[in-house]
C-alpha cells in the first residue's frame, strides 16, 4: 500500500457510494428495456427474459475480464435491435435510484476547499450524459474535476487501466497521492489498491454473491457516511 505523504485527488464511485444502495427489481428492469426493442416479432416478456440474460452476461465479463460495454452491447448480446430514441421506459425505471447522497455535495466542496481534487470513476453501461444530468440536477456537477464511465473506455474496475484514466481525467499522475473511495471491497478496495492508491471503504451496500469478485481487499480506512471521508483524507493530507 501506498506510504502516507499527500493527497491530491479523492475519486469517487458512483452507485451504493455517491447515492445510497437501493436494491434492485432486474426483472422489471429488463421489462422497462425491453420496450425499446425493434423488429422482433417475439412477444415482450421473451425480449425482457434475452435481456436478463444479457446482462448478467456482460456485467460477468465486467466482474472476470474488466471488459466494459454499453446499453447497445447489451442489446447486441442479447441478439436484439433496439432504438436509442425508446430507452425513455428503462431511464425512468432507474431514476427513484439515482438521487445523490445530501453529503456529497459538503464534501466535495471541503475536498476542493483544501486543494484536492474530486473525480468519478464508475462502472456503467450508461452514456455520459445520463449520468452528468443526474449530478448536474443535484447540484454538485460543478464540484467535480473530472469523471470517466467505463461505458466510455475499453476496461472496468478493478482494471489499473480504468483507475488511470480517472487520474488522467482530474490531472493526478501520482496514484499514490491519489484516494479512491467505494462501497465494493472487489472493485474499489483491492482495484484502487493494485492501481497504487489508498482505497476507503463505505460498508454499507448488500453486494450480490454473483458480484463479488475473486480478491476482497482490505481498506485503509472505512467510512460509516460521506462526511468521515473529509476527515480521512485530511489525516493522509
Amino acid at each position: 500500500m501506498p506510504e502516507a505523504g499527500g493527497v491530491d485527488a479523492v475519486i469517487f464511485d458512483w452507485g451504493g457510494t455517491l447515492t445510497r444502495w437501493h436494491d434492485v427489481d432486474f426483472h422489471a428492469e429488463s421489462l422497462a428495456l425491453a420496450q425499446a426493442v425493434v423488429n422482433s416479432h417475439h412477444e415482450h416478456h421473451v425480449h425482457a427474459q434475452r435481456l436478463h440474460a444479457a446482462g448478467d452476461a456482460i456485467w460477468g465479463r465486467s466482474r472476470d475480464r474488466q471488459q466494459s460495454s454499453t446499453i447497445a452491447d447489451l442489446f447486441d448480446e442479447a441478439g436484439l435491435d433496439h432504438d436509442p430514441e425508446l430507452l425513455g421506459a428503462y431511464r425512468e425505471f432507474w431514476e427513484p435510484h439515482t438521487p445523490t447522497d445530501p453529503e456529497v455535495g459538503p464534501l466535495f466542496e471541503a475536498l476542493r476547499a483544501d486543494g484536492i481534487r474530486v473525480g468519478v470513476l464508475s462502472n456503467t453501461i450508461w452514456p455520459r450524459a445520463w449520468h452528468r444530468d443526474f449530478f448536474e440536477r443535484d447540484g454538485v456537477l460543478r464540484l467535480i474535476d473530472g469523471d470517466v464511465y467505463t461505458s466510455e473506455i475499453p476496461w472496468t474496475k478493478p482494471s489499473p487501466n480504468a483507475f488511470g484514466a480517472a487520474m488522467q481525467a482530474v490531472g493526478a499522475t501520482d496514484p499514490a497521492r491519489c484516494v479512491y473511495v467505494g462501497d465494493r471491497l472487489f472493485d474499489d478496495v483491492w482495484g484502487a489498491q493494485n492501481a497504487g492508491m489508498r482505497a476507503v471503504h463505505i460498508p454499507l451496500s448488500t453486494i450480490p454473491a454473483h458480484q463479488v469478485g475473486h480478491t476482497e481487499g482490505e481498506p485503509d480506512a472505512v467510512a460509516h457516511r460521506l462526511s468521515e471521508v473529509h476527515t480521512i483524507v485530511s489525516g493522509w493530507a
